[in-house]
């Protein structure tokens, strides 16, 4: 009671004090660098071409790219298929203004009404079975007004894309036309293809390859590679990235865990005295050898895996418990054993004699609601049930109308249209209910059956090699690390974390206490994966803020353990060789190669540039662009194609292939026959033109100004 006086005392400075912590948790945030106090464009994920992206817009935009995928892609991955979408639609949008290209709600609704799926669809069909364009109309508006609800509006966010999808690809296909229109190819420009192609030369010539000067010979600097960079900045800009270091450390059960668990698995199986609260005094347990009620007493003791109530021959049980099982006695229990990553106990609960394969055949008569059922002719689930009865009790007596009846009223035409005969199959192909009425029923029963897709009237027509069959109730739980090993792991964790952070050599402390150091190197500002830890968003999101800097340390939960994370290097944007110095080195030898190759090649003829550099003169018939291998060289179009318009007898040296030097002379030349109709090289020479359509989006992007600030928000 002293100290609740003291407290009520000191309320008022308590007060003040908790203030004063707010306010300069407040402060903190208004000073920090993405302050809205100092950024302007605080609430803009971007800007594409002088438009800003507020955050709520490009909010919505993900929540729909999100309901397109049913949920199945991660945030990040959605962030970045909304971004992409939006930066195509914006880098279009000025070329689709410019060209007078406008496509309106009409042109998006005819081209929707138009899809093979939606007019095939049972959904928007009337009775008499053709597309009924209102019923399209009443499924819009249905989506829209159920949007209030968390399903609802993943399906209308999902419409409202689908929409905009289909504008999108108008609109870029009638730009695409234009483009095309723009590439059209003459029948003069079709005849100098085929010219082009077909002109045959007989060539002699010199080939000097670069590889005949060693690279010893030749000094490249680390200057002249960075001014080639340089001079080439568009090919090795790079985006800022962060390389990382961690040690981690995995949560995982030890031998001591293993045996608790096994211990308390042991103590299911038999009846126990237990003390109860409730009743003040010792309560009896069932146990698992006694318990009538199976499934109960999974779900009472919290069994990691539900009741199976199928059927498995010897054949199909797990192998750890296929040989015991066999030898039991129905409600015996074997166990505790490990299976996989848990321990388990095995109860046999029945055994009887079932095939390994069936056949059978079936009619299928949906009911409204069912998955075979076309909403628009469905019938109430009692009418088709009683329909379906009547037909039963008829084939009971006389099942020689059976194959007629399903190709009659069977809505599973594929075996309707073979009398309703399915073939022989195995226990595991049909659903539960299906399965189990044909394979524990005995051959010529006829019977009615209800699954998902609707009733089913079955005949069982075969069954083959019959043998014994074991339902077994499996109780399981997983191994999994108790709180005494992962409050180990934790301190190990943190204990590491703090010797680095005083320490800084992540490499030495690691060896020293036995930990493997794993870098990751080049991760960018949106990725989410971070080498062997998997998706580590919250990591990355650590690394690339503006308050973290280099050699800093810490520790992260991921799933099954912790990460001892060090940020080693930060690299801003800018100019960056990557993995690409060797290949840059490459060309620069090659060049100076060239030159020195040229330098050389200074004699008159062929035969004595040859004797330079003590090489063979080589020579080749009816060379052509269309079959332009060269002996010594291989493939040569650059060479072939620098010849076609040039005199013959004459050497032109000096000419620059892709991996030598050439010193050729042209000893004849041949052009082609001409033809009557060059229409089929005019067409060839279009679609070439045409296939670079493609790359219009990539050209637009190149010179499109776009501000990406995503990584601030997600």
């Amino acid at each position: 009671m002293a100290i609740l006086g003291k407290i009520r005392e000191r309320s008022m400075f308590l007060i003040i004090i908790i203030a004063l912590a707010l306010f300069s948790f407040v402060l903190t945030g208004l000073f920090d660098a993405n302050s809205p106090l100092f950024n302007k464009n605080a609430n803009d994920i971007g800007e594409i071409n002088g438009e800003k992206i507020s955050r709520e817009e490009f909010a919505q935009l993900v929540d729909q790219q999100r309901a397109s995928t049913n949920n199945r892609t991660s945030q990040i991955q959605n962030v970045k298929s909304a971004w992409d979408n939006l930066v195509r639609e914006k880098v279009y949008k000025t070329q689709l203004e410019k060209s007078g290209i406008v496509v309106g709600e009409k042109d998006v609704w005819d081209a929707i009404v138009s899809q093979p799926f939606v007019q095939n669809s049972p959904m928007f069909k009337n009775e008499a079975g053709l597309f009924d364009e209102d019923k399209l109309k009443e499924y819009v508006a249905t989506l829209k007004d159920e949007s209030d609800t968390d399903e609802g509006r993943n399906a209308w966010l999902g419409w409202l894309n689908y929409e905009k999808s289909i504008k999108t690809n108008l609109e870029l296909g009638t730009y695409s036309n234009l483009i095309k229109a723009g590439l059209g190819v003459t029948l003069k420009e079709g005849e100098y293809y085929y010219h082009e192609q077909n002109t045959k030369m007989d060539l002699e010539y010199v080939y000097v390859p670069y590889s005949s000067i060693a690279d010893s010979l030749i000094t490249i600097t680390d200057d002249e590679i960075k001014e080639y960079v340089k001079a080439h900045k568009e090919d090795y800009i790079t985006e800022p990235t962060v390389n990382l270091s961690f040690v981690k450390f995995d949560i995982t059960a030890t031998e001591e865990d293993e045996a608790i668990i096994k211990e308390e698995l042991a103590k299911l199986i038999d009846d126990r005295e237990e003390y109860s609260t409730a009743a003040k005094g010792n309560v009896s347990i069932v146990g698992f050898q006694n318990a009538t009620d199976v499934a109960a007493f999974l779900r009472d003791n919290q069994s990691d895996t539900p009741l199976d109530n199928k059927f498995y021959t010897r054949a199909l049980l797990p192998r750890s418990i296929a040989d015991t099982i066999s030898g039991l006695t129905v409600g015996s229990v074997y166990g505790p054993y490990k299976e996989g990553s848990n321990y388990e106990l095995a109860k046999l609960i029945e055994v009887r004699q079932m095939p390994d394969s069936v056949q059978s055949r079936h009619i299928l008569l949906p009911f409204l609601g069912s998955r075979s059922a076309d909403p628009s002719n469905a019938r109430p689930e009692a009418a088709v049930q009683k329909t379906a009865d009547s037909l039963a009790a008829m084939l009971k007596r006389d099942n020689s109308k059976f194959a007629d009846l399903a190709k009659e009223l069977s809505s599973d035409k594929g075996s309707g249209a073979k009398g309703g005969d399915l073939g022989w199959y195995n226990y595991g192909r049909m659903v539960p209910e299906f399965r189990d009425y044909t394979f524990e029923g005995k051959v010529g029963d006829i019977g009615v059956v209800k699954t998902a897709f609707g009733f089913h009237i079955i005949e069982i027509q075969g069954q083959k090699n019959k043998q014994p069959a074991y339902k077994v109730a499996r109780f399981s739980r997983a191994i999994e690390a108790s709180d005494k090993t992962e409050n180990a792991v934790f301190e190990k964790a943190e204990t590491f974390a703090s010797n680095l952070t005083d320490n800084g050599d992540i490499i030495k402390l690691a060896k020293d206490n036995g930990y493997s150091v794993q870098p990751t190197m080049g991760i960018q500002n949106l990725d989410e994966r971070v080498s062997t830890l998997g998706n580590q968003r919250a990591i990355v999101i650590w690394a690339f803020d503006s308050a973290t800097k280099e050699n800093e340390i810490k520790r992260f939960d991921i799933d099954n353990g912790y990460a001892v994370v060090k940020l080693t290097k930060k690299n801003k944007k800018g100019l960056s060789l990557g993995t690409s110095k060797g290949l840059i080195r490459l060309t620069l030898l090659n060049k100076k190669k060239a030159k020195l190759i040229a330098d050389k090649m200074t004699g008159t003829t062929l035969d004595d540039i040859a004797q330079d550099f003590n090489l063979r003169k080589n020579s080749s018939k009816a060379v052509s662009l269309a079959s332009p291998a060269l002996p010594g060289v291989g493939s040569a179009p650059e060479l072939i194609g620098a010849l076609i318009d040039l005199e013959p007898n004459k050497i032109y040296g000096k000419i620059e292939g892709k991996n030598g030097m050439f010193s050729v002379k042209m000893t004849s030349i041949e052009a082609p026959a001409k033809i009557e109709n060059y229409k089929s090289f005019t067409s060839t020479l279009q679609s070439k033109l045409q296939g670079k359509t493609g790359k219009a989006y990539d050209a637009l992007k190149k010179f499109a100004e776009i501000e990406d600030n995503r990584a601030t928000f997600y």
